[in-house]
């Protein structure tokens, strides 16, 4: 990515080397999944930041804050929370992996970190270094927490709540961070990086979940190198602050569309020493996300306490979202860190900048308010295929998300490829959706050595842990007809239930399965048919190359959906932790390796 943003400039350079440039650089990191290169995995870990645990770690940092003057000497650092456990009360066991989770973060902003340095680079070696407004912001709302309290291999267990084990990690632990993970890092590691502040991303209310780094750098226009300054500004600013460096009026239209004016302001005033004390004159703003909720004017925060922990999924009902919420109050002009709650004493105070919120909430179309999480997710949305329970493929489909194709989640459903297999036999896929760390596929089996090649296979990969196979003999040539039939034991998500595969009208094989994916499939994957793009569902058995097409001929392809089979009881709360299942093997039995052991 930074090979091309750097292409990018350098030709735009050479082409019109009068005119200005904008390139908006956006690298994944540190987004989940965590995945930096070897050398930078070896760099970091080599370096041992991590292994003092994140209570030390969280000292270091409000340490070097005040240090280098990011934070004032008066800032307190906010308390651990009672939620979260304490760094010596954890079992070696543990400490081992979440160094490793911690070292692989580390690598992956490391690594971010020296990218986004190339590009810098590559301005000045164009020569436009004291000439480029630079605005660097290092943050995704706050810290992660979503890989629940122990970090999880695969983020994706996370958004179907299912907790994956401590010994059940060791599995992934020499390939932490490679192609073979989807990983996060445990829940206590976000709440370290988000020093001094509380709380981590998903919680608006706390600056924790808010607040980001950013420096602003042009040499040729801003004359206070390392400045610090402290003005309270969104990222709404950051359009508003480009506009007004380079001299450009926000369009009354678009393509001939009115544009609503831009809620934000220009930052350009903090540039001048001068003002490095000035007030901000961004004076309120709003936050809200799944009800947690604050309100910022003019140096003050009113703020909802958060009812439930983002690193876990609650079973309990969620309180009423306006009147069941507790509010905090900061005056965080002296009190940067939202220390010191003074709501107690100021009740009037809390009153007038919850009217506030109120009055911002429903100007920017905020309300109404909710505060479900899975009923939320689960809301059916206007698309392609909304009340659809037949579809018919033919040929080859590919690339297709999963808001437009037929979801198998928490109901029966009946899976028949009618096929012609050529002379000789067939291999690939007929019909998947997600891949390594999710999903399933009914496919041709490739065969080892021309062995076991054109078997009809479907398997059923549960987050990674778990993966389910049904197989039939080889196929001859000639027209049939594979059948996949899927009934769950009870209503509810992630309920088990028995499958059965059938080719030519004959039963072939029949099981079980303890759980179903409850919530999603990886997002990142689609739905094809006649090919598999992206990552294979199949690991050891039956491991096969994408995009493995189906070399026989797909002449109809069917899909039977039954309706979704809800829990009653599930209307009324939020999904509960699902207990993982004994992980599969990830490697052969000739490659097995044994995690390193770390001297501290």
């Amino acid at each position: 990515m930074a090979d091309e943003a750097i292409q990018h400039m350098k030709q735009l350079k050479e082409i019109a080397p009068d005119k200005p440039f904008f390139v908006y650089y956006v690298p994944g990191g540190t987004h989940a999944p965590h995945h930096p290169t070897p050398e930078w995995i070896k760099k970091i870990g080599d370096m041992r930041l991590f292994d003092q645990g994140w209570n030390k770690l969280r000292e270091t940092i409000f340490a070097n804050q005040k240090r280098l003057g990011i934070m004032p000497e008066h800032a307190r650092l906010t308390p651990w929370p009672k939620e979260l456990p304490q760094w010596d009360s954890v079992g070696e066991l543990e400490k081992k992996l979440f160094i490793k989770q911690a070292d692989i973060y580390g690598a992956y902003l490391a690594y971010t970190d020296h990218e986004i340095g190339r590009v810098i680079q590559a301005v000045e070696d164009l020569g436009e270094l004291n000439n480029t407004l630079i605005i660097y912001i290092g943050g995704d709302n706050g810290a992660s927490a979503e890989g629940m309290i122990n970090g999880t291999p695969n983020e994706f267990t996370t958004f179907n709540g299912v907790p994956v084990p401590v010994k059940a990690q060791y599995l992934w632990y020499p390939f932490w961070g490679s192609d073979k993970t989807f990983p996060h890092y445990a829940a206590p590691w976000a709440w370290a990086m988000g020093t001094p502040f509380k709380w981590v991303k998903q919680v608006p209310s706390h600056f924790g979940g808010t607040a980001q780094g950013v420096v602003m750098s042009w040499p040729g226009r801003i004359n206070d190198p390392g400045g610090i300054r402290r003005q309270f500004h969104h990222v709404i600013d950051i359009a508003p602050t480009i506009l007004q460096a380079t001299g450009i009026s926000q369009p009354d239209t678009i393509d001939g569309i009115k544009q609503n004016p831009m809620e934000g302001v220009s930052m350009a005033y903090t540039w001048d020493k001068t003002n490095a004390n000035a007030r901000s004159t961004h004076t309120t703003q709003y936050f809200e996300m799944l009800g947690n909720r604050a309100i910022y004017q003019d140096g003050w925060v009113a703020c909802t306490t958060p009812i439930t922990l983002p690193w876990e999924l609650s079973s309990a009902p969620p309180p009423d979202v306006i009147t069941g919420y507790k509010w905090e109050l900061y005056n965080v002009e002296e009190d940067p860190t939202q220390f010191n709650d003074l709501a107690a004493g100021m009740p009037e105070k809390v009153k007038e900048l919850q009217a506030v919120f109120d009055a911002e909430a429903k100007k920017y179309n905020v309300l109404p308010l909710d505060n479900t999480t899975l009923a939320r997710w689960n809301t059916p949305r206007p698309s392609l295929t909304a009340g659809q329970t037949v579809f018919t493929y033919s040929g080859e489909l590919s690339g297709v998300p999963a808001s437009a194709a037929p979801s198998i989640l928490n109901k029966s459903y009946n899976i028949t490829a009618e096929v012609d297999i050529p002379q000789g036999g067939a291999e690939g896929m007929i019909v998947t959706e997600g891949g390594r760390f999710g999903g399933y596929g009914l496919f041709l089996s490739k065969g080892v050595a021309g062995l076991r090649r054109g078997k009809p296979v479907f398997l059923y990969n549960l987050l990674n842990l778990k993966r389910t196979i049904w197989s039939g003999p080889e196929l001859s040539a000639g027209k049939h007809t594979i059948v996949f039939d899927f009934k769950p034991d009870a209503p509810g998500l992630g309920k088990g239930g028995t499958g059965v595969l059938s080719v030519d009208g004959k039963e072939v094989d029949r099981k079980s399965i303890e759980h179903s994916t409850p919530v999603t499939f990886p997002e990142d994957e689609t739905f094809d048919v006649g090919k598999d793009t992206r990552t294979g569902v199949a690991l050891l058995e039956y491991r096969y190359d994408p995009p493995f097409r189906f070399s026989g001929k797909i002449n109809k392809l069917t899909f039977r959906l039954g309706p979704e089979l809800k829990d009653p009881a599930q209307n009324k709360a939020e999904l509960g932790p699902m207990q993982a299942p004994e992980p599969d093997p990830i490697e052969e039995p000739r490659q097995k390796q044994s995690a390193p052991v770390r001297k501290r």
